[in-house]
Order: C-alpha cells, then sequence, then structure tokens
C-alpha cells in the first residue's frame, strides 16, 4: 500500500491523514468515505445502527434504501440519467454496486435493496482506510469529533432529534423541514394474477405478442377507480405533531394529498392508464396501479407511486379495493416520517462547509438534495473535493451545464423558500436555441455531455 502520509491547508485547518471524521453510513456518507478511502486517506464513519434506528429505517445494512427500490430513470436524455453516467465515470461505488445489482424496471435502474445494501456494507467494513464505528453522534460538538480536523456531516433527512437540533443552531436552518412518505410493499404470490398483468408502458406491441414488461399492472375501469378513489379521499390519515406544519415535497407527494387536488389528478399522475391494454378486454383501463419488483427473486413488489400517510389499517382497505389486490398481503405498510434539511444557499459555503463551523461539512440529502442518486452524488462530489484538497490538488466544481454541476447549483442559488430538489433539467442554464419542447432534453442532454467530458478531461 502506498504511503499516503500528508499535511494540507483546508481553509486554514491542518489536515492529517487520520483526521476525517464521517457521521452517518447512508448513501451520501458510504460513497463519501469510500471516494475518500480511493484518494489514500483514512477516515473514521460512525453510524448509530444497529443500536438505534431512525422511524424509518429497518434493515442491519449500511445504504439502506428505505422507500423504494428505484434509482429512477437510466435514460441518456433524463437529467438523472446524465447524473447516474457522470458519476460512473467518477468512479462511484454507488454506481458500480447499483448496476450489480439490478433488477428489471424496463428503462429504469432498480436494485435488490437487500443485495445493495449488503454489498455497500462489506466494501466499508473490508476496506483497511475505514474504521467503522457504531455510535449515535449527538451533536456537532460530540467528544468524538473534537480532534478531527475535518467533519462530514451525512446523517441524512432522518437526522436524531439532538443533532438536528445542533446542526440546526449551527446553521441558522429553524423550522427548515418538509415531510415525506413512503410506498407500502406487497407479496406477489397475494396477486391474483386473473387480473393483474404483466407489461411496460407504451410497449403495446410487446405486449400484446406475450413479452415480458417489466412490471405488475393493476387495472381499473371507471367505476372501480372511482370507488378506489373516494375511499383514499376520506380514509383516516396519521396525525402530525400540532406545532409542525404539514409541508411535503412536491416530488414525493402522499398519494392521498394528491387525490385532494381532484378526482382526475391520480389519472394524469401515478395511477395513469396511456400506454396499457387490458389483456382480458383489449381496451385501455380507465386507470392502472403499477407494481415494481422489490428484489431479484421478485417475492414482493412496491406500489409505484403509491407513498401515503394513511394509517396501516386504512392501507389495507383502501389498497384492497384494487383489481387484483382484493386479498393482497402486506409486506411493509407505507409511513411518512419528518425530514430535515438546511437552507443551503444561506447556511453552506461553496464547497458544503458550514459558514459559521468551517471544518464542519454537509453531504447528502440534510444539503437540500433530494432522492437516493443525488445523495450518493453529493456524497462523492465531497469525497472528491476533500480528497483534492488533502492531496494539495487544485479541483474545479462540474460545469454548471452538467447534472451534477446544476445539482451543485442548486444548493448556491438563493431562493425565499429553498426547497429540495432532484436532478431535473430546469437546474440547468437555458439553452441558448429554440426547439420543440420534445427536443429539448435531447438538446440539453447532449451539451450536459460535450461540458462534463471536457471538464474530466481536464481533470485527467
Amino acid at each position: 500500500m502506498p504511503d499516503c502520509v500528508f499535511t494540507c491547508n483546508v481553509r486554514g485547518l491542518s489536515m492529517t491523514r487520520s483526521d476525517i471524521a464521517i457521521v452517518g453510513a447512508g448513501l451520501a456518507g458510504c460513497e463519501c468515505a469510500l471516494a475518500l478511502a480511493r484518494a489514500c486517506l483514512d477516515v473514521t464513519l460512525y453510524e448509530q445502527k444497529p443500536g438505534q434506528r431512525s422511524p424509518a429505517h429497518t434493515s442491519r445494512h449500511l445504504s439502506e434504501l428505505v422507500c423504494s427500490n428505484s434509482l429512477r430513470s437510466d435514460e441518456p436524455t433524463s437529467a438523472v440519467g446524465l447524473l447516474k453516467a457522470e458519476m460512473r465515470a467518477l468512479g462511484s461505488a454507488f454506481m458500480l454496486t447499483a448496476d450489480a445489482h439490478r433488477v428489471p424496471a424496463d428503462k429504469a435502474l432498480a436494485v435488490d435493496r437487500e443485495a445493495f445494501a449488503a454489498s455497500i456494507t462489506a466494501q466499508i467494513a473490508e476496506h483497511p482506510r475505514i474504521r467503522l464505528v457504531e455510535r449515535h453522534v449527538a451533536s456537532l460538538d460530540d467528544a468524538v469529533l473534537a480532534e478531527a480536523a475535518t467533519v462530514v456531516i451525512a446523517a441524512g433527512p432522518l437526522a436524531s432529534e439532538s443533532l438536528a437540533e445542533s446542526l440546526a443552531q449551527a446553521a441558522g436552518a429553524d423550522n427548515c423541514y418538509f415531510y415525506d412518505a413512503i410506498a407500502p410493499i406487497v407479496w406477489t404470490h397475494s396477486l391474483d394474477r386473473n387480473i393483474v398483468f404483466r407489461a411496460s408502458r407504451y410497449a403495446a406491441e410487446k405486449n400484446a405478442s406475450g413479452g415480458q414488461g417489466d412490471y405488475l399492472n393493476c387495472p381499473m375501469n371507471r367505476e372501480e377507480y372511482e370507488a378506489f378513489y373516494a375511499a383514499l379521499s376520506t380514509a383516516r390519515r396519521a396525525e402530525t405533531r400540532e406545532f409542525e406544519q404539514e409541508r411535503h415535497f412536491e416530488g414525493c407527494m402522499p398519494l392521498e394529498a394528491l387525490a385532494d387536488r381532484g378526482p382526475r389528478t391520480l389519472t394524469f399522475g401515478p395511477l395513469k392508464p396511456v400506454g396499457f391494454t387490458d389483456p382480458r378486454n383489449g381496451r385501455r383501463p380507465w386507470a392502472v396501479l403499477q407494481l415494481r419488483a422489490e428484489n431479484s427473486n421478485m417475492e414482493t413488489c412496491n406500489l409505484v407511486g403509491c407513498q401515503t400517510r394513511l394509517v396501516q389499517s386504512e392501507q389495507a382497505r383502501v389498497f384492497r379495493l384494487v383489481p387484483g389486490m382484493e386479498n393482497v398481503e402486506f409486506a411493509r405498510f407505507g409511513s411518512m416520517h419528518r425530514n430535515t434539511y438546511v437552507n443551503a444557499p444561506a447556511a453552506l459555503a461553496d464547497d458544503l462547509s458550514l459558514n459559521t463551523r468551517s471544518r464542519i461539512f454537509l453531504a447528502g440529502q440534510i444539503t437540500g438534495v433530494e432522492g437516493y442518486v443525488e445523495s450518493a452524488a453529493c456524497g462523492l462530489w465531497l469525497g472528491l473535493l476533500l480528497a483534492a484538497r488533502a492531496h494539495g490538488r487544485p479541483i474545479t466544481p462540474p460545469p454548471k451545464e452538467s447534472a451534477l454541476g446544476a445539482l451543485l447549483g442548486h444548493l448556491r442559488r438563493p431562493a425565499k423558500y429553498f426547497q429540495p430538489s432532484n436532478a431535473h433539467f430546469g437546474l440547468m442554464p437555458e439553452l441558448g436555441e429554440k426547439a420543440r419542447k420534445k427536443e429539448r432534453k435531447a438538446l440539453y442532454a447532449a451539451r450536459a455531455e460535450t461540458a462534463f467530458a471536457a471538464w474530466l478531461a481536464q481533470r485527467a
């Protein structure tokens, strides 16, 4: 192993190879730790599991995927597909592991959640430059962080109350939160396969000829959908605490909150029937509830787009009104939890360090990026940044035209009401040319690929 002893200055602080502490072994924390370890740096990674878990976590593994196994589109003409391609080019352990444990999901990248998390856990545990410590770090002033020259807080949106309070005091992030909901998971064997059919959206010819699509689909006619909608709209919901205003991230709205916007909202959203034909009658359904495999053996399925805050008994009653799910068995009910993030443009410097405490950096969803891929991308970038500084090498941010550069730019863009964001083309600079709506994504993608490739070549 090469000699990696070094010193360098990070915003006026001397950093030695053993002075990097990371709090939180989720996607961002593990990705950051592995990036630093690849750069020949020693890291201490603090994780509170298995001794203590957040309300949404159940697995013993690190980098647990909580609400879905989907990493969304893998298409190069989508913003998140571009982000994944850029991460692969940067040597992302997250992407390498995800690709190795993918399960069928049409044009999306979905993974076997248990196998993915087990693999990341093994990589962390077996790496000679990563020391994994089971400990709940209660605050930014915790004794274990006192001697570290560089601290990375990657505790995620479900950081413990004490750590969140400590962070809020340091960042001035009072009342900066939103609510997030996760979808139920059901046992595949309990679905009625006389009704439920396998198909992928828009693959009409393939589906009609007996080809296998990547999703299971529950078709509803108008009467069935209206009965489902009525039950959903009136079902009892889990209560929030009185002193907290309920605010949802727009990209992960509970199904019932979407239903509150009107009876056709769901049929133009997560339950849209476009691109499907009910094999029982040869007609397009009025609505379709899709299910996506949770693991490689397809024993369980996630209800796509059906994140919910209904109480468990109501979830069972309402979803069993869907044709094909009359006797469905739930492997996990949906739930809702409070997610914490900081007002990044006001609280963080360009390098993701706290303005008030320059030795403390933030990574992942707690910064205001939203989504599995985005969280890991943020951790990867911070790992690359800290590694470059530690070795005395200059590093420039990725171009704003790229997916990663645009995502990081979101964290620097002042806003009256800062909100978390997924990767999307709206974060990128406008195109300098007119184009039809359906051509714009391809143009954004081509420009991003060119800009990122040029930036990457400069780093070589």
